[in-house]
C-alpha cells in the first residue's frame, strides 16, 4: 500500500464525527492541521489544501489534506491528496499553492528530503497536477531546485511557493533565507509551470523582523501591491508582533519593469493569540479573500481526549482603507443567520445581561456609542466557572483578551493586548463565535484579534460590565 491511499484509508477509517468539531470552521478529519495550502477555485468550486498528518494530533511528516466549500462557511472533507512518496519529498510535503490550468488544477509545493550525506535538509519545489480530487507528481519533479538559487541562498530554508498567472506569463514567490539567516521573499517566473527562472529578491526583512520569512503571497489590491508573509522568531515591538512567528502585511508600490517592490511599514494581519501562515485567493466575483492557521506554534492546547487540532479562521475580504489593508467576514455568513436579537440605546453601568445575547455559534455586534468610562469588558462563552474576556481600556488606548479562565490546564499564553484604532466615532466590536473560537472584527474590519477555546459548550452567557457608564446597541444572530 502506497503512503496516499494508507492516509486515506485511515482517514477515512478513524474520521471524527461533526458533532465534536467547530460548525463552519475548517478542520481536519483526524490528526493535525496547519498552514493553509492551494486555497484556490478549480471548476467552479472553491479548495483549501493545507498541512495534514492524519495518524496523531501532533505535527509530523507533512501531508497535504484536502477540503472544499461552495460559500465558505461549510466545508466538505475530501480525500488526503499528497503523501511523502518521492525521493524529493520523503520528509514531508511542505506547504504551497494551486492554480487552475488547461491540464488540470496544479498544486506547488515544498518537497524536503535530506542530501546524500543524510545531515543537510534539502528543499525544492514540486509539482502535481489532478482532477480536484486526484493528484500526480510529475516526473520532472523537482520544477525549481537549488541550482537555480544564487550564490549564498539557503537551500534548507526555501519554501512555501506561491503561484499566480498573468498575460507575462506564470509567477510565483517563495520564501527564503541569505546567508545570514535574513529572511527575504524570491520571485521566479516562468512561461510554463515546469520551466522557471530566478527573478529577483522581492522583499528582505533587512535583520529587523525575525528570521525565515515563511508563506508569502504578493497580489494587487484597490490599487496597491501588498505582500503578506510569516517570519519566524519575531521580538515584540510596543504592542506589535507578540507571537514569536507572526504574520504581516506590507503595502506598497510595485515596478514591474524593474521587478522592485517599495514597501511600507510592516503591520500585523491579526492581534490574536492564535493566526499564522495566512493565504489569500481570488474569487471569480473579484473579492480577495484570506485564511489563516488558528493556531500558536507556541502556546498551543487540545483537551487531552481530542483527536483532532488545528483549525483555520473564518474567511475574510479584504480591501484598503486609509493605508490599511481591512478584513471583514465574508458575506456569505449572513445566509446562516437566524434567531435575530437586537438591543437599542441601553445603558451598561456595572453588570449587565441581555436577554437572548448568548451562545456559542453565533455572530454577535456591539457598538458602544458613547459613554464616560475607563473600562468596559465583555465576558463571552461564561458560566459560573469558564469565561474568556475582551476589555477595553480606554485610559491606556487598549484593548485585551484574557482566556485564563477558559479551561485551560496548561501553561500557555492568556493575555494579548494591542492598541486601540484610532476613532472619533462609535466603538464596533464584532465577535463571530464557533464551538472552539473566538474572533473578534473591530471597526468593521480594521483591527482582528482571534484566539482558540475549548470551552464547555454549557457556557453560553454573555456578560457586559462597565467602569462608568455606556450607551450600546447590539445586534445578535444564532448561526446555523
Amino acid at each position: 500500500m502506497d503512503a496516499l491511499q494508507k492516509a486515506r484509508q485511515y482517514e477515512d477509517a478513524n474520521r471524527i464525527v461533526a458533532e465534536k468539531r467547530p460548525v463552519f470552521h475548517a478542520t481536519p478529519p483526524i490528526g493535525w492541521m496547519n498552514d493553509p495550502n492551494g486555497f484556490s477555485v478549480y471548476q467552479e468550486k472553491i479548495h483549501l489544501f493545507y498541512q495534514y498528518y492524519p495518524y496523531s494530533p501532533q505535527w509530523g511528516t507533512m501531508h497535504w489534506g484536502h477540503l472544499t466549500t461552495e460559500d465558505l462557511v461549510h466545508w466538505e472533507d475530501c480525500p488526503a491528496a499528497l503523501a511523502p512518496d518521492e525521493g524529493y519529498d520523503k520528509d514531508g510535503c511542505f506547504s504551497g499553492s494551486a492554480i487552475e490550468t488547461e491540464s488540470g488544477h496544479a498544486l506547488l509545493y515544498t518537497g524536503v528530503s535530506t542530501d546524500d550525506s543524510g545531515e543537510h535538509t534539502v528543499q525544492t519545489q514540486c509539482l502535481a497536477v489532478g482532477d480536484g480530487v486526484n493528484y500526480k507528481k510529475i516526473a520532472e519533479n523537482p520544477v525549481i531546485a537549488g541550482n537555480l538559487l544564487p550564490e549564498g541562498f539557503s537551500r534548507a530554508h526555501f519554501r512555501d511557493p506561491k503561484v499566480w498567472k498573468s498575460k507575462e506569463g506564470y509567477h510565483m514567490v517563495v520564501g527564503s533565507c541569505d546567508e545570514n539567516e535574513n529572511g527575504q521573499i524570491l520571485l521566479f517566473t516562468g512561461k510554463d509551470l515546469t520551466h522557471w527562472e530566478y527573478a529577483c529578491v522581492l522583499a528582505h526583512n533587512g535583520g529587523a523582523l525575525g528570521r525565515m520569512w515563511e508563506c508569502p503571497d504578493f497580489f494587487e489590491l484597490d490599487g496597491k501591491s501588498v505582500l503578506i508573509c510569516s517570519p519566524q522568531d519575531m521580538r515584540a515591538k510596543g504592542y506589535e508582533f507578540h507571537n514569536g512567528n507572526n504574520s504581516l502585511y506590507f503595502l506598497g508600490d510595485y515596478d514591474k519593469e524593474n521587478r522592485r517592490f517599495l514597501k511600507g511599514e510592516p503591520r500585523s494581519l491579526d492581534y490574536g493569540l492564535d493566526f499564522y501562515a495566512a493565504q489569500t485567493t481570488c474569487l471569480p466575483d473579484g473579492r480577495r479573500v484570506l485564511i489563516g492557521w488558528m493556531q500558536s506554534w507556541d502556546a498551543s492546547f487540545i483537551p487531552q481526549d481530542q483527536r483532532w487540532k488545528g483549525m483555520m479562521t473564518l474567511p475574510r475580504e479584504l480591501s484598503v482603507r486609509d493605508g490599511r489593508v481591512i478584513q471583514k467576514p465574508v458575506r456569505e455568513l449572513a445566509r446562516y443567520h437566524k434567531n435575530k436579537v437586537s438591543v437599542k440605546d441601553q445603558i451598561v453601568e456595572g453588570e449587565k445581561q441581555f436577554d437572548g445575547v448568548n451562545g456559542r455559534v453565533i455572530d454577535v455586534t456591539i457598538k458602544i456609542r458613547s459613554g464616560s468610562f475607563e473600562e468596559f469588558w465583555i465576558d463571552l462563552a461564561k458560566n459560573k466557572e469558564y469565561y474568556t474576556r475582551f476589555v477595553i481600556n480606554k485610559k491606556k488606548n487598549i484593548i485585551e483578551i484574557d482566556r485564563t479562565y477558559s479551561n485551560l490546564i496548561r501553561d500557555v499564553a492568556c493575555i494579548r493586548r494591542a492598541a486601540l484604532p484610532k476613532s472619533e466615532e462609535a466603538l464596533t466590536l464584532r465577535f463571530i463565535l464557533d464551538r472552539n473560537s473566538i474572533e473578534l472584527f473591530v471597526n468593521e474590519g480594521e483591527m482582528v484579534m482571534s484566539t482558540v477555546i475549548y470551552t464547555p459548550l454549557a457556557a453560553q452567557e454573555i456578560l457586559f460590565f462597565c467602569e462608568g457608564s455606556a450607551i450600546v446597541n447590539i445586534e445578535k444572530y444564532d448561526i446555523g
